[in-house]
């Protein structure tokens, strides 16, 4: 899988509303009502990564869960960050 250009990475970024970019890395926040579905959150985020195979590095506080992926393989931003972030917000939205 090959890096996308910046070109590509802006326009990946403009369907995924939330996401910001530094540098190979997208992030985003997500809050929860709550600790509880806050790691539900996780659980579906887990199960959408083992599918792809590709894992986001996760951080969560109480009920705020931070996300952060990129392809290492690829050294940077691919459609598979992209693709996953989507994925992820779905399932985000299930929890809210």
């Amino acid at each position: 899988m090959s890096k996308l250009t910046v070109a590509e990475i802006r326009a990946a970024l403009a369907a995924v509303p939330g996401w910001t970019r530094r540098g190979a890395v997208i992030r985003r926040t997500y809050v929860f009502a709550d600790f509880v579905a806050a790691i539900r959150f996780v659980g579906l985020v887990a199960k959408a990564a083992e599918k792809a195979a590709h894992h986001p590095d996760i951080d969560v506080r109480w009920s705020k869960v931070t996300l952060a992926l990129t392809t290492h393989d690829a050294g940077g931003l691919t459609t598979k960050d992209f693709a996953l972030a989507a994925r992820c917000d779905a399932s985000a939205a299930r929890e809210v």
